[in-house]
């Protein structure tokens, strides 16, 4: 049986700025056709991993590989296109000649109709960069990106500036890129934009992958129900030691507990007589994210582990 190529592998990557690990011994791949969502906190280490899968950022240690190969042979080839939040419009250059110009540098690029098209900025062709609103411009990166017909899309926080219409429009387009083969790697704050549009969601926190799976995964990772009680005069914290219970939280003097088996606590609840004001509800991505990155839940694969 033939094994499919990783699009992307990270083996041990390590980078550092003074004495700050920014990324701390990454190992990930992602499949060709894959599509995955980079999460994390600012200063997670996103960034980081992103310049060093663009080739502009060497690791110190381990290595960062594209299609197998160095990630600058493979820019330079076309084969990786990139939406990079830092980009500044060009002035003085139409939204047409500025995709033609970087439709050009490429050996086998897309026609600059079908990047326009795809990025929802036909009707913009003839206007100023430097004239258009933000998510205008926002999406004029995309077409940019798209320029190569890359088989792999870098995507940093692609919907920032957009308003939901258009945000909307903006996964349309992407899913229907993806869908012909590509592979496509994007970070972004909107989880729900993650859970909605990602195979999978990796996490990352303090330089390190601290979760990775699909949403349902990484939402029985963090616990994956919360069961809200009033504790009626009990310590909270002892509730810790109920059946199924992953960690405890005291919002508005009301009890969160976050449980990998909501029946059984449910029933040592009422067997303590402690079900006053009983909620049941499962934990959301954002929950989920919060428990990830603060140390309170281990990966999918973790707990496979013990």
């Amino acid at each position: 049986m033939t094994q499919t190529q990783s699009a992307v592998s990270f083996t041990g990557a390590v980078r550092t700025f003074g004495a700050v690990r920014a990324v701390d011994g990454i190992d990930l791949d992602i499949a060709s056709g894959e599509t995955v969502a980079l999460l994390g906190r600012n200063g997670a280490g996103k960034s980081t991993a992103i310049g060093l899968l663009l080739g502009l950022l060497a690791p110190d240690t381990g290595s960062v590989e594209l299609f197998g190969a160095e990630p600058e042979r493979a820019v330079r080839a076309g084969r990786v296109g990139a939406m990079l939040q830092d980009a500044r419009p060009v002035p003085r250059v139409t939204v047409g000649e500025l995709v033609g110009f970087v439709v050009s540098l490429y050996p086998s690029p897309m026609p600059v109709a079908r990047a326009l098209e795809l990025a929802g900025i036909a009707d913009l062709a003839g206007r100023r960069v430097d004239r258009l609103s933000g998510g205008q411009i926002q999406r004029v990166r995309f077409a940019v990106a798209l320029a190569g017909d890359p088989a792999l899309l870098v995507l940093d926080e692609p919907t920032a500036a957009l308003d939901v219409a258009a945000r909307h429009a903006f996964w349309d387009s992407m899913r229907t890129y993806a869908r012909r083969g590509h592979t496509v790697l994007f970070s972004t704050h909107y989880l729900e934009e993650a859970d909605a549009y990602a195979d999978r969601i990796v996490v990352v926190d303090q330089g390190r992958i601290v979760a990775d799976g699909t949403g349902e995964e990484l939402r029985r990772a963090a616990g994956g129900n919360l069961v809200t009680v009033d504790p009626a005069g009990r310590d909270p914290q002892g509730l810790a030691l109920l059946p199924g219970v992953r960690s405890v939280e005291v919002r508005g003097g009301r009890a969160r507990l976050r449980t990998d088996d909501s029946d059984a606590t449910v029933v040592a609840l009422a067997e303590l007589g402690a079900i006053r004001d009983l909620e049941v509800a499962r934990a959301s991505l954002d929950d989920a994210f919060l428990a990830l990155t603060s140390g309170d839940a281990r990966t999918p694969r973790d707990r496979e582990a013990v």
